[in-house]
């Protein structure tokens, strides 16, 4: 007997979707010993939901169920291949292949000692993992070091996320044939590489983490600022990157430099609502309407700011560039107004990134902050000596740091052809209008 309605089934589907996606694909692809094969498995489980749930209702815990079906469809379809295999035997299986359970080929998507759930698995040294759950054996195979950045991006807004390639390639605007070619080209370097399915022992867990964390932040900061197009922002990815940082947060629970990450995303994350006007023009953070912030986002972030200080949980974990950039974020978030903003903390914590973890953009971010603790000449001056830096070449937001340096120093013709350089490197339509303002206020 029928207990919900289609548009109650639609609803609770794509919840599910967005909730559940990551661990039911996580659990299965452990049974499968193939993603796309746990792929295909996935999505007739959600597409049986559709019907199966209006018929009898949507069920107490929509994750268990959608597992079990989605599992049991890979166990078969294992079991029926294994049969053809042994039906065929000029059909030769690759040395240690498992059908059903324990280790793929080549330690691919390597087995564990229960079927979905909670189960523990198995590392390359026969040792019990560290942290068990399934959806962190997903992520840190999409995001193993053998595969290009911009495949781990893709690969893990795919399998992690549940984005479909059509929404991915728009997000990151290219053809869609592309953004698929990319992710199925992973997939196949998974396979022949024999990247375990598995979480890093604790010796590698500080490097791969890293890994794991900077495709989190590149998520978010492609959706927290779009490199193109009509809209300051995308929303869906920003959304999809904050998610995967409370995932991480959720499983690794004392690791000092996820709640780094999760803080600094909070507190950025906050300002969203001020950035743009009502008329959709860019509002820098010294004219933002500061009640517009998000006040529990910058409540959750700042309670996450001390134990990334500290080292996570009990002060045993490592302070990383994340927990050091997002306690930038506190003192923005902790400033009721732009004029008690604290720059003498701010340009502090940047000298510690920059002594811990150097790079240009991080160069750029403290001379910002120079600028309103000694003044705007006395930055210009270390700006000029970073404009030289080859990986700024083409970077906009050199040049229009230093047309707003100028313009500060009162520099108004140089402060013009700054700003034009800056245009000439931007191609996101609510910047490039916020420059062409500057250059012609008038206008």
């Amino acid at each position: 007997m029928a207990t919900d309605t289609v548009t109650d089934v639609v609803a609770a589907v794509a919840e599910a979707h967005v909730r559940e996606w990551a661990f039911v694909l996580a659990a299965t692809a452990r049974v499968a010993a193939d993603l796309d094969l746990a792929e295909d498995c996935v999505q007739d489980a959600y597409a049986k939901a559709l019907v199966h749930w209006r018929e009898a209702g949507v069920p107490r815990r929509p994750g268990a169920w959608l597992t079990t079906v989605a599992t049991r469809r890979a166990l078969e379809l294992r079991r029926r291949a294994d049969v053809a295999r042994r039906k065929l035997p000029l059909l030769v299986d690759p040395v240690g292949a498992d059908p059903v359970g324990g280790e793929a080929v080549g330690g691919e998507l390597g087995g564990s000692d229960a079927v979905g759930g909670e189960a523990v698995g198995r590392d390359a040294d026969g040792g019990v993992d560290a942290f068990p759950d399934d959806r962190l054996r997903l992520v840190f195979t999409c995001c193993h070091p053998a595969l290009a950045q911009e495949a781990q991006v893709a690969l893990t807004l795919r399998l992690v996320c549940g984005l479909t390639s059509a929404e991915i390639a728009t997000a990151f605007l290219v053809k869609e044939a592309t953004m698929q070619a990319r992710i199925t080209r992973a997939k196949h370097k998974i396979s022949r590489s024999g990247i375990p399915y598995r979480i890093p022992r604790v010796a590698e867990l500080p490097e791969r983490i890293g890994a794991v964390l900077d495709v989190v932040h590149l998520v978010y900061a492609a959706g927290h600022t779009a490199g193109d197009g009509a809209e300051l922002t995308r929303p869906e990815l920003a959304d999809r990157g904050l998610d995967l940082a409370r995932m991480m947060r959720m499983l690794l629970p004392d690791d000092a430099e996820v709640a780094g990450l999760l803080a600094l995303l909070l507190l950025t994350e906050a300002r969203r609502p001020a950035r743009v006007d009502e008329a959709g023009q860019l509002v820098l953070m010294e004219n933002q309407d500061r009640t517009l912030w998000d006040q529990q986002l910058i409540a959750e972030g700042l309670r996450l700011v001390p134990e990334a200080l500290t080292g996570g949980t009990g002060g045993r974990g490592r302070v990383g560039r994340f927990g050091v950039m997002a306690a930038v974020g506190a003192v923005h978030a902790e400033a009721g107004r732009w004029e008690e903003t604290d720059w003498g903390e701010i340009l502090g914590l940047y000298d510690v990134l920059y002594r811990r973890w150097p790079s240009p953009v991080v160069a750029l971010n403290r001379i910002v902050a120079l600028s309103y603790v000694a003044g705007p000449a006395t930055a210009l001056e270390q700006l000029e000596e970073l404009s030289t830096d080859p990986a700024l070449a083409t970077y906009p937001y050199l040049a229009s740091t230093r047309a707003e340096l100028l313009r500060r120093t009162g520099r108004s013709a140089e402060a013009q052809a700054a700003y034009e350089e800056a245009l000439a490197f931007t191609s996101n339509s609510v910047e490039a209008d916020f420059l062409q303002r500057r250059i012609t206020p008038d206008a």
